[in-house]
């Protein structure tokens, strides 16, 4: 969520998308594996009438990328390797 909101910020130039997620299929406590988030996260945020600064203030990147349908719910995989980010960017 943060670099979501960052990339927006820098106005980072062309296309792009992060995905940040646990192979095990959960981060946390949650039944999220991670996200997928582009330059449209935010906006979509926003659209869903949330605040993207204060769920971020709040520490609350869950609520937020639920509401631009950015979650990542795999389900358990019966797997642990490690936690993968892998960002492609389109000039």
């Amino acid at each position: 969520m943060r670099l979501a909101y960052k990339t927006q910020e820098q106005k980072l130039p062309g296309d792009w998308v992060f995905l940040s997620g646990g192979t095990d299929g959960r981060d946390g406590p949650t039944t999220a594996a991670g996200a997928i988030v582009d330059a449209g996260t935010v906006c979509r945020i926003r659209n869903a009438g949330k605040d993207p600064v204060a769920l971020l203030s709040n520490n609350d990147s869950h609520s937020a990328l639920s509401l631009a349908g950015d979650l990542l719910q795999t389900g358990a995989t019966g797997t642990n390797v490690a936690d993968i980010q892998i960002m492609l960017l389109v000039p």
